[in-house]
């Protein structure tokens, strides 16, 4: 049980790395030649996601991360985010894909996470849809 210091100094060095894992993955996107809004999308979404989601309730590194997509998607972006819909939803399924296996890539998360990853987005993404549904006014 750490205090609330070693908390924030967690979270210190890992918006740190963070920074340097958005830029990373940043020129991986333009490296695929994806288009400047798709990009700066799919960077906003995770970045939401490694330094808001992540680091909420305690300091969790995004190669850690991989296995909170649905608490993520599931619960608490519907719940936490005021912009959440069901297209924010979808989008973030994709962002969040496409980062882990950037992340794959650069050996920080197994391919056995990311297949995993992939199938939990592709099956539970009806259900995250319908607990969007049913949270909001859509």
């Amino acid at each position: 049980m750490g205090s609330h210091e070693e908390y924030e100094q967690a979270c210190e060095r890992i918006r740190k790395t963070n920074t340097q894992l958005l830029t990373d993955f940043e020129e991986c996107l333009k490296a695929s030649g994806l288009a400047k809004k798709t990009i700066k999308n799919h960077e906003s979404n995770i970045d939401f996601y490694i330094n808001e989601f992540l680091l909420y309730y305690e300091a969790t590194e995004a190669k850690d991360g991989i296995d909170s997509v649905d608490q993520f998607l599931g619960d608490w972006f519907i719940r936490k985010a005021m912009w959440s819909s069901v297209s924010s939803v979808k989008s973030y399924g994709t962002s969040l894909k496409k980062f882990y296996t950037f992340m794959n890539e650069r050996n920080l998360v197994s391919n056995e996470s990311v297949s995993e990853l992939k199938q939990l987005i592709k099956e539970e993404m009806p259900e995250w849809l319908s607990s969007m549904e049913d949270y909001g006014d859509y």
